[in-house]
């Protein structure tokens, strides 16, 4: 079994390269770690591994919000909000 873990984290070793794998990979790992099935070190290095992936993913959402803000700041330093509002259905885009 520890062979099995070893395999597994090699295999996802890195950090996917967008924001939805990486949360993907986390649940993956989250169900790993409930099934109850790793050993005491694969739980170990599981737990280290989301712990990174984590990271990532915060950092990430960091970095989308730090973009969001400069996209939408005003010229005055404030945030200009506008309410969202879809596109109208004969605008031709489909």
């Amino acid at each position: 079994m520890a062979g099995q873990d070893r395999q597994h984290q090699d295999a996802a070793g890195e950090a996917p390269a967008d924001f939805a794998a990486t949360v993907e990979r986390l649940e993956t790992l989250v169900e790993r770690l409930e099934s109850g099935e790793l050993s005491l070190e694969g739980s170990l290095e599981a737990f280290e591994q989301g712990v990174r992936l984590t990271r990532d993913a915060q950092r990430r959402l960091d970095a989308a919000e730090l973009k969001v803000r400069t996209l939408t700041e005003g010229e005055g330093g404030g945030v200009d909000l506008e309410p969202f509002a879809p596109p109208a259905e004969d605008d031709g885009e489909r």
